[in-house]
């Protein structure tokens, strides 16, 4: 059989097929356009789609791939504009969207010609009919697939390692599609229902790889965010650890100050020597003083921030009920306070006014939650992305794992994490429930 007598897929279909996919993967999206600012571009990308494949509907052979080519550069425009999201993005979702519009078209068709061989009588009910359900079986099948893994588009991260998704699909087209373009290659069929079986199963395969690649994808970027977030918990309580050796290397030397300072007050000295000691003395409370938290975990910290941030020209407020969290694992204490100090020197530590490098935190109990808040003085915009602070730093995907760290934490404690921004000031809030206490016996 001549491959040119075998009836082609509608293109009207073709572009059904186009637009849906699309849609499949662009309501996976969190930014997203919605409502009528959705709908409405969503629809005029129909139109053109649909006049653009009709018109091109009898084009030579040559000119087949450019247009299908261009078909696609409208598939990756709708994804980018009714999806607001950046174009390597757009691209790996298109490339994704265009097997599975291939797919739904191949199966569609071959369905509908079937029946029509085997069933005759049915018309333009059939033209109808066919479409409308095996579009919506694989439509929404995929839609639910994709459903399940809503949290994957939330940080797709697209590298140029996702090039093997663009190769995964055109190998897949170039095989699907090798009997309608080149007829006379040794891989070529010359019957019509080889040609379909042959183009819908390299489709079906071409849609289940790349599915199953986006999960692989998917699990290894969890898999890497958690290592990461586990070795910054490990760091800040390596961390820990050595600001308590030095904490108390330096208690050891003030106990040694004090007797020092009352042996010299034991010898006639001036009053110049007598007012210098009184002020060291004074000194010495004054550190004795802060800090004292009634969590040992958190003094440490608190004192070794302390120390740091009097080197470094900032002033560091502290006003925490350290005993509100007792019931917290050591570890989980230095990730939260750690993490969180660490971001508000890092905000506050570059501006050239010291009067501005201001950071404060309070731990209160409220009924049965401990809220804990860190504020420090902030200047410029801070843009978020779902629910966190997109990272200032040069490459976003290998940075903010703090903040991630910090909500991990929380989270292990049934507590939640809001981060605001309000009159130059950035303020992070944790809300923590306290455990009931165990019935004794």
């Amino acid at each position: 059989m001549n491959p040119e007598l075998i009836e082609n897929i509608p293109r009207l279909h073709t572009a059904l097929a186009e637009w849906l996919a699309c849609l499949v993967y662009i309501l996976q999206l969190p930014h997203r356009r919605r409502g009528a600012g959705l709908w409405g571009r969503a629809v005029g990308f129909l139109a053109v789609q649909a006049a653009f494949l009709y018109l091109t509907d009898d084009v030579p052979l040559a000119l087949w791939m450019p247009c299908m080519a261009v078909a696609a550069a409208g598939m990756l425009t709708m994804i980018a504009v009714c999806g607001r999201t950046p174009l390597a993005e757009a691209g790996y979702l298109c490339v994704r969207a265009f097997m599975l519009a291939e797919f739904a078209a191949s199966l569609e068709w071959q369905l509908y010609t079937y029946i029509v061989q085997t069933v005759p009588g049915w018309g333009v009910w059939l033209r109808v009919l066919v479409p409308a359900v095996v579009f919506a079986g694989v439509y929404l099948l995929l839609y639910w697939l994709e459903s399940r893994r809503r949290a994957d588009y939330d940080h797709l991260q697209i590298t140029p390692r996702e090039l093997g998704a663009a190769a995964i699909a055109v190998t897949a087209f170039f095989m699907s599609n090798l009997s309608y373009a080149w007829a006379d290659s040794p891989f070529s069929s010359s019957l019509a229902v080889d040609i379909f079986n042959t183009r819908t199963l390299v489709d079906l395969g071409g849609v289940a790889i790349l599915y199953a690649y986006h999960v692989q994808r998917a699990e290894l970027r969890i898999k890497y965010e958690l290592s990461a977030i586990q070795n910054i918990l490990q760091t800040q309580y390596a961390q820990y650890r050595q600001s308590r050796e030095s904490i108390d290397l330096i208690n050891r030397k003030y106990h040694d100050l004090k007797h020092q300072i009352a042996a010299l007050r034991a010898e006639p000295d001036p009053a110049q020597r007598n007012a210098w000691l009184d002020e060291m003395e004074a000194d010495i409370r004054v550190y004795e003083a802060q800090n004292k938290t009634g969590n040992p975990v958190l003094d440490t910290l608190f004192t070794g921030k302390s120390l740091f941030c009097q080197k470094h020209g900032i002033t560091l407020t502290v006003v925490a009920d350290g005993s509100a969290l007792n019931f917290m694992d050591s570890m989980d204490l230095c990730t939260i306070f750690g993490n969180a100090l660490d971001n508000a020197i890092d905000g506050v530590r570059a501006l050239p006014d010291r009067d501005k490098r201001l950071i404060h935190l309070s731990v209160s109990r409220q009924k049965s939650f401990v809220l804990i808040r860190v504020e420090n003085y902030f200047e410029g915009q801070l843009q978020f992305e779902n629910g966190l602070p997109r990272s200032t730093k040069g490459d976003a995907a290998y940075h903010g794992f703090g903040i991630k760290s910090i909500r991990y934490s929380v989270r292990k404690y049934g507590g939640q994490m809001d981060i605001s921004t309000r009159d130059n000031w950035f303020e992070l809030k944790l809300l923590i429930p306290v455990p009931e206490p165990s019935p004794a016996g």
